[in-house]
């Protein structure tokens, strides 16, 4: 299972590249725009999946000829590699199917990954189990459940609120520097919602988006 696409919240004007605001991607997004919304850290990385197939666990990036850096995969490993951490997979999830969606940060991944921590690091953000999305309080058990970080919920309020916090360039609350502003948020309904296509509503806010409007 392949993490989804996360959509940008507006159109782009096809000249310009710039986003036009209030033009919604989505008519489901628009149609749920004043209701609550819950607003995550959209940490700037590279996308992670650990992978357990109800006997072993491996691990994968984005996409299936990904690869992860060195010195991330050997996080990876000290994090859920091993017989021991297997026997927890397997005392949790059974033969499951299970995929922890996660951001592998830190220093040599993105040019601001040594102002997140000192040492490469993994968060969680997603787990899907037998390719269903579990709710945010699910996932947190999940990171506690393994001793790792989950993403923090910022706020919750509607999707102006969120495109209002995410325009006055807020600085990121997981940096270890507290100067480093935040890419951005990640919005979904409080409720996990699909569209009628099956496709989770879920949208990204991202600064360099909105900051040329500032």
């Amino acid at each position: 299972m392949k993490y989804h696409k996360i959509e940008t919240i507006y159109e782009r004007d096809n000249v310009t590249g710039r986003l036009i605001e209030g033009k919604y991607r989505s008519k489901e997004v628009e149609f749920l725009k004043d209701n609550i919304w819950e607003f995550t850290e959209k940490v700037d990385g590279t996308n992670i999946r650990v992978i357990w197939d109800g006997y072993r666990v491996s691990f994968g990036g984005r996409k299936e000829n990904s690869s992860i850096p060195a010195h991330l995969l050997e996080k990876l490993n000290s994090l859920f590699g091993g017989e021991v951490k297997e026997q927890l997979f397997e005392q949790l999830f059974g033969e499951k199917e299970v995929v922890l969606f996660g951001e592998g940060y830190g220093p040599k991944i993105q040019a601001c990954g040594s102002a997140y921590v000192d040492e490469v690091d993994f968060i969680l953000f997603d787990v899907a189990i037998n390719d269903k999305y579990l709710s945010r309080d699910n996932v947190n058990e999940i990171a506690t459940y393994f001793n790792i970080q989950s993403v923090p919920v910022i706020f919750k309020g509607t999707l102006e609120d969120g495109i209002k916090y995410v325009k006055s360039n807020p600085t990121s609350v997981i940096a270890k520097d507290k100067t480093l502003h935040m890419e951005g948020l990640v919005a979904r309904p409080a409720v996990e919602l699909y569209n009628s296509n099956g496709e989770r509503i879920i949208v990204k806010i991202k600064y360099r988006d909105f900051k040329e409007g500032v």
